[in-house]
Formats: C-alpha cells, structure tokens, sequence
C-alpha cells in the first residue's frame, strides 16, 4: 500500500535526548533500539504457492497483458507503473476506458468515465505485508490488503481488480462471470495454455486459482528491502543524514510509531482519520465507519498522492494535514463526528515537520525490477491503453 495514518503501542525507545519537552529536536546521534527492525532480506512465501521462476514469469505476463480486463484494454500495470513504484501518481486511478499513462492518462472520448473508488497503492513490498517484528512475524495467507483489509493474500488481492467494474471488468464481463470469462480467453492461447500446464498439475490447469497464485508470485518479487534506514539498523551509522537522525527521534517522539511501527510502519490497522473527501467519487466510508488501514511508509517519495483518496499532494501537506487534524481532535470531514478521531500529534513545528519528512526520504529505494516484459502472449500492448 502510501503514506495516510498512524498507531502501534510505542514500541520504540528514544537512546538519547536533550529535552523532556517533545518540541525540542534531538540533534545527538543516534542508534538503533532493538525495537526498530529492518526488512528482512528474503520474502516469505505460502506453503500453497512457493517460489518458482516459471510462475513468477507466467505471473508477469499476466500482470502486463491486458487480456484479464473485459475490453481488453486495462491491464494491472496500467495503475501499477513499474517507472512509478507501481502506482501511477493520481488522486483516483483511471481504469476502464482510460488512456495514457501518469498524469496523461484520462477517459477515452467516448465510453464509460468511472473512476476508480480509491487511490493507487504500490505493490512494491506488498509481499511483506502483515510483518510486525522480523521475518517469522507474519503468515502470507493473512496478509492484509486494500485500504479497508477486506482481503487477505496477495493470492485473493489480485483476483478483485479483474471482477471490479470500474478497474479492469467494465461491462463486457458480470462480476459473477468475469474469472471464469478470462480463464476462457487464456486456454484459447496456446503460449498461456502451455506455460500453465508446465507450471500446475491440476487438472484445470488454467484456473483462476492459478492466475491468482502466478500474479502474486510475481508480486512477492517486486521488493525493496536496501533503503538507507534498512542500512542504519543493519548496523550502518552513516547510512542517515544528521536530518533524517533527528526526524527519526521526533518520529517516535510525537508519537507517529504509535501506527507507523515494524518494518513496514505500519500495524495493519483500520484508523479513523477524517481525510477530506475527493469529489470524484461518492463518500467512501471505508469499513462502514470511516477507518481506513494504515499505509506503509516506504517510499513515499515516489509514490505521491497521499491518503485512500489521494487528496494530499505532497509529504508536506500531509504532515499540515496531521497537524490540523491532531488540535482538539478536530475532525476534517463533515461526515466523521469529532471525538472519534484516532491521531494525537500535538508538537509538530516548522522543524519537527522539516526533519519527519526527511526521516520519511530515508525509507525510499528504489532498486526493485521495473522491466516490462517487451511483449505478452495475447499480442495486445503491453501495459493496456
């Protein structure tokens, strides 16, 4: 998932301060606690789809071919840009019946003009989502997904986008025939019929199951796991600039650990925030009561908007955003009753603010495979229109 909230029960310690009172910046160096956690260097698995380098390919193709949506023309990598940490820097994504790619991208003259209900996510370090601790702490077949959790595995997440009416279905398809209308579509390519056939021993080789578990194959490889923080707490004290050290202490300080926490920052929580609503789209109410998961943190620079809805632009507005919403408890949206709000960060300042998002650049790495495949076995344009 992009930067939107924050809780955790405060397990980072401050080693060094200089002040009791929590405006005052912490300019000492600092180490990391035994509460403060890398990524680790390999991605777990399920026991039901484990690596293999035949799937991870056949799951690629897949990912790029726009064969899965019903006009043929959206395919994952329309919204999930490889050059774009695979999000494609819009407040709504564009799906069914769009056109270009990026901020370029718009409806098509003619046809439906639904956006999408919420922002793009990345996909990259997906495969770690649900790790609270170290590798052991998370089970891939319960890794929580989309803003509002109602999936969890990559292996269903990646279904959902193909029955989704404004996302890759539109109308050529129902949401009840959508899979089995695609499964079709692929056993009538030889290329995909064979590469599924060699990959699965089932009987019906070419399954939505199977495509569910070739996509997430593939996604679990889409990691970034080097950022200079991941280099800090391996144990490099020069991996972080003086600012990004001082915004690491004023992190934990104001409290954003309390969601943002583990090696992802993030505890998988749904939180009510009262993130003003995007006027392209109805009111979305989340979970029914306005919470909304908390997002990672890594790579935030590149994967601009922020929030479900993408309505702040910059990690600047964000931080305005949080500290407006954190004075009284002051609610930001008509629709969310003040009082039920779940951030508290009195003590931002021009400073703290400065230094948070210079900490926030110091999860960015960009080193993941972005390399389409230079064709796809449907012969449709690779990424979709």
């Amino acid at each position: 998932m992009k930067l939107r909230y924050i809780p955790f029960f405060c397990l980072f310690t401050i080693l060094y301060t200089t002040s009791c009172n929590r405006n005052t910046v912490d300019t000492n160096p600092i180490i990391a606690s035994s509460t403060d956690f890398a990524l680790p260097s390999n991605v777990i698995a399920p026991s039901n789809n484990l690596h293999d380098a035949q799937k991870i390919a056949l799951g690629k193709l897949l990912f790029f071919d726009p064969i899965l949506s019903g006009n043929k023309d959206v395919a994952c990598a329309s919204c999930h840009q490889p050059n774009l940490a695979y999000t494609d820097n819009l407040d709504i994504a564009i799906g069914v019946n769009g056109v270009g790619l990026a901020a370029a991208r718009n409806f098509a003259s003619s046809g439906s003009r639904l956006f999408t209900k919420r922002n793009t996510p990345t996909i990259v370090n997906s495969a770690f989502n649900g790790i609270l601790t170290t590798n052991t702490g998370y089970d891939p077949l319960t890794a929580p997904m989309f803003f509002d959790n109602r999936k969890l595995s990559l292996e269903l997440q990646s279904l959902e986008p193909i029955k989704a009416l404004e996302e890759m279905r539109g109308t050529v398809f129902t949401a009840d025939n959508a899979l089995d209308s695609v499964v079709a579509r692929l056993k009538n390519i030889p290329q995909y019929k064979t590469m599924f056939q060699s990959i699965f021993s089932d009987v019906e080789a070419v399954s939505a199951t199977n495509i569910s578990k070739a996509i997430a194959a593939f996604e679990r490889t889409i990691v970034a796991n080097n950022s200079p923080y991941d280099k800090f707490i391996n144990g490099d004290a020069n991996a972080l600039t003086a600012a990004q050290k001082a915004g690491f202490t004023s992190f934990k300080s104001l409290g954003c650990v309390r969601c943002h926490s583990g090696p992802m920052f993030s505890d998988y929580k749904l939180h009510i925030l009262s993130v003003p609503d995007n006027a392209k789209i109805a009111t979305d109410v989340g979970n029914g009561s306005y919470a909304f998961r908390t997002p990672t943190l890594r790579n935030l620079s590149l994967t601009a908007p922020y929030m479900h809805n993408g309505t702040l632009a910059t990690l600047a507005d964000v931080m305005k955003f949080y500290d407006n919403v954190g004075k009284n408890g002051r609610s930001q949206n008509s629709h969310v009753a003040n009082g039920q709000l779940d951030t508290n960060l009195n003590g931002l300042n021009d400073d703290t603010r400065d230094q948070i998002i210079a900490f926030l650049q110091s999860l960015d790495d960009s080193s993941f495979d972005k390399t389409p495949p230079t064709s796809v076995p449907s012969n449709l344009k690779v990424g979709g229109n």
